[in-house]
């Protein structure tokens, strides 16, 4: 057996592979701290037990006082002159797969030994792939020298190695674990803010705080557990809490913390302040009839979904008198949208369901006057438009919708197609006149957030590429320009009332959330906060490459990848394809559904391809989604990863997977009827039938608005039927896992049942795991990390040709 002596390294450089064993003899050492008996009132406990001097090693001790240790070279241990000490030791393990390793532990017998924080018991320990703090606290003695042995043992040579450089790679805890930016907002005159955060603690318990921060300092003058937001004008904030006869609406001065109580026995209900800030706007819901539980009637398609039969309604609420007025009435939803600055004026939504044409869900915008009830119908059954708000001055509407709102006046694409419903554009109507300028007609990006500021000017957000940019638009000369936000996904703004300027947060690829202060005027900005400086400590990353090429049809794919943190041009690396679900890209979050850093610290290069389709690249290149049931598409991924293979000498071209959810995972499959180029692939609640999903799944015949406009099962066998994967089933060959919540609304898990089912009737390689009371996201904690493990098991044999996760996970069953 081959014995390694950990050297030293350069930083944030893992150790030169070791053989089957690890000698263990540098470490880093904190203490001694004398730990001293107690004064023993009896000679025995509660229990009858005796006292017990190795009862000290239970003693509370910080594991963080590692942080500031010191070297240590092995040998004889640091001892006290009397009495009893606790100690801390740790070394650092770099899992590089999946390893089950013998940790050995001698020369000492009474230790605790923890593993990235949990404690643990020496012996065979199953390691995943990853970075492993290894501590262990002993308690010495007076009378006794101790001498610590460490060694690690490995079956697989080149494993597992020791690391002293301080960095780790990214984990799964990374992508789960921390403190998040929920929200951020401005007072109305820009000097103070609130800034939510939401920490998802070890385990998966949440808890969120809010902040009262002055802009200019920094300073934190506020925080509560509950909710706050600013009122419309007066600089002040406000929140709810529970008095002794209801809940209470308080208000509070940030810079006095005075208090104000503005109502008792707050009615229940979502409600928003009128700018004027006389009254509130109660969006509220009345619960439909009731059916039998044992035997039921479904009205139509959408009466499957819980709470359908609802009906919301709105509401004002007066301050000065407590009188609440309903506004709206009907078995028609109602939904407001904005409030005009005057206070007078609401603008709001109804919609009806309509079966029978395309768009089947339409939508009504509407004013009405607060004090006298008088209604406008603005627009009326249109079923394409989304979103709405008052220009500044009451005299415009600001509306958001796909190319096809308002008859398609801004509709670009070429005769025969159907634009991509979710590729958003802005609108303005004029009020008095009803005319509809159509504003982003020959913009790209596709419009996400949208603010029509009191300065004048239209802030928003949209989806450019895989990016998410900011923009501001001049409403009188449609002039657009880019704003310079300094990250790739701008997440929210928002705009002070009576100042220029913007708060707004985002991520790039490379970093997660960010927050920034953005003067309006100026154009220049300030960054306030970092979630990085706590989240990713000590982590080293890969790269992440942009990648585009021009494909045969003559289209710029745009792409980029992700490299292993520790990358060697000289090897080769399995590679995992990544492309997008639904018909919006795969954006640049830090971490996603499928963390692409985290793959990468796998080992992997991972590909993101952005495929024809995709909205944010034009209205032309998002109409290719519409009518297409993948064809395009999955021709650009084929297109994209051949060449990127031709391109990259590090990646093994025999040792590629692909990976998408919902349409993606849809497109996983199809890709597998059309080439063998993939070794490995992941199906995460895929379509596998056009046909079973556009009539089972809660939104299938609607999302086919999208996807197979005007196009039906009994219209259009080529695109239900011909280019559904499951009846090209005899045409895969590619080993695939078949993934899916057992309760998913949106593909319901049949999609999955019935290919996996042809698959393995055909004798091919394929594997089902069904997430129990998961719905169309992986959302329970422990779940989601089980989850993950199955999808790296399932690479790791495929692709590195290593099948001992996958058999730990899931051992074989001889049936």
């Amino acid at each position: 057996m081959k014995r390694f002596f950990l050297s030293a390294m350069a930083l944030c450089a893992v150790a030169v592979a070791m053989a089957d064993t690890i000698d263990v003899k540098r470490f880093t050492y904190a203490g001694p701290y004398l730990v001293r008996a107690p004064y023993m009132v009896d000679s025995v406990d509660v229990n009858s037990a005796p006292y017990n001097v190795k009862s000290m090693l239970d003693a509370p001790l910080s594991l963080d006082l590692l942080d500031g240790g010191t070297p240590f070279e092995g040998g004889a241990l640091p001892n006290v002159g009397e009495g009893n000490a606790l100690h801390l030791l740790s070394f650092t393990v770099q899992v590089e797969e999946y390893a089950k390793v013998n940790l050995n532990i001698s020369g000492i017998s009474d230790y605790r030994l923890f593993i990235n924080g949990e404690g643990r018991s020496a012996g065979e320990i199953a390691f995943s792939p990853s970075t492993n703090k290894i501590i262990i606290k002993y308690l010495s003695d007076a009378q006794r020298n101790d001498t610590i042995s460490v060694t690690l043992d490995c079956e697989k040579e080149g494993a597992v190695l020791l690391r002293e450089d301080g960095c780790r790679d990214f984990s799964i805890s990374d992508v789960l674990d921390g403190t998040s930016i929920a929200g951020a907002t401005l007072s109305p005159n820009g000097k103070y803010m609130i800034v939510t955060y939401r920490t998802t603690h070890k385990g998966g318990q949440t808890s969120s705080v809010s902040k009262v921060k002055e802009v200019a300092s920094g300073k934190v003058v506020a925080q509560s557990s509950d909710y706050l937001q600013w009122m419309p004008k007066s600089n002040r904030y406000y929140y709810t809490r529970r008095a002794v006869e209801g809940y209470e609406l308080v208000t509070v001065d940030p810079a006095t913390a005075t208090e104000t109580v503005l109502v008792k026995n707050l009615p229940s209900g979502y409600f928003r302040f009128a700018p004027t800030e006389d009254y509130l706007l109660f969006s509220l819901s009345k619960a439909g009839p009731a059916e039998r539980k044992e035997i039921y009637e479904v009205l139509e398609p959408d009466d499957r979904q819980p709470g359908w039969r609802n009906r919301s309604y709105i509401a004002r609420f007066n301050l000065s008198d407590g009188i609440m007025q309903p506004l709206t009435f009907g078995y028609h939803n109602s939904w407001a949208m904005d409030i005009s600055a005057d206070g007078r004026y609401m603008l709001f939504m109804t919609s009806k369901s309509r079966l029978t044409e395309r768009p089947t869900s339409l939508f009504s915008l509407h004013t009405i006057d607060v004090t006298t009830m008088e209604v406008q119908t603005l627009v009326k059954d249109d079923g394409f438009i989304s979103d709405a708000r008052f220009s500044p001055d009451g005299k415009q509407i600001l509306v958001k919708g796909s190319p096809e709102s308002f008859d398609g006046i801004g509709n670009i694409v070429p005769e025969g197609k159907f634009p991509n419903m979710f590729d958003y554009q802005l609108f303005i109507m004029d009020v008095a006149s009803r005319k509809v300028k159509p504003v982003t007609k020959e913009f790209n990006p596709s419009v996400q957030q949208m603010v029509w500021s009191s300065d004048g000017n239209i802030y928003f957000t949209a989806e450019n590429r895989d990016y998410v940019s900011l923009h501001r638009m001049n409403p009188v000369n449609g002039r657009i320009e880019q704003l310079p936000a300094s990250e790739e996904l701008v997440s929210n703004i928002s705009v002070a009332a009576s100042a220029p300027q913007m708060v707004y947060y985002g991520q790039s690829a490379m970093n997660p959330q960010r927050l920034y202060l953005l003067n309006t005027r100026k154009g220049k900005q300030q960054l306030l906060e970092d979630t990085a400086d706590e989240k990713l400590a000590g982590v080293k990353l890969g790269e992440c490459i942009d990648w585009n090429f021009l494909s045969s049809r003559g289209d710029t794919i745009y792409g980029r990848y992700y490299l292993p943190p520790n990358f060697d041009a000289s090897r080769k690396y399995p590679m995992v394809v990544n492309y997008y679900g639904g018909c919006s890209p795969t954006s640049r979050y830090f971490s996603s559904r499928y963390p692409h850093h985290l793959y990468a610290a796998l080992g992997y290069v991972v590909y993101v391809v952005q495929p024809s389709g995709a909205s944010g690249f034009g209205q032309e290149f998002g109409s290719r989604h519409v009518n297409s049931a993948g064809e395009g598409p999955a021709d650009d991924i084929i297109e994209g990863t051949k060449r990127f293979c031709a391109e990259h000498s590090f990646v093994d071209a025999k040792k590629i997977g692909c990976i998408g959810a919902s349409y993606g995972g849809f497109m996983t499959q199809y890709l597998q009827t059309k080439t063998d180029i993939f070794a490995a692939a992941i199906s995460h609640a895929g379509i596998s039938d056009h046909t079973s999903y556009w009539g089972e799944g809660y939104w299938g015949y609607s999302y086919s608005e999208v996807s197979m406009a005007r196009s039906y099962p009994w219209s259009h066998k080529e695109l239900y039927v011909d280019r559904s994967p499951l009846y090209n089933a005899d045409k895969i060959h590619t080993p695939i896992l078949f993934l899916h919540g057992d309760v998913d609304t949106n593909v319901p898990v049949g999609e999955s049942i019935q290919m996996f089912t042809a698959l393995k009737l055909l004798g091919r390689e394929t594997a089902m795991v069904l997430v129990n009371g998961q719905d169309h996201h992986i959302l329970d904690y422990g779940k989601y990390i089980q989850w993950q493990n199955t999808i790296f098991a399932w690479f790791a044999k495929w692709l590195k040709d290593d099948a001992s996760w996958w058999n730990d996970i899931y051992k074989p069953k001889a049936l």
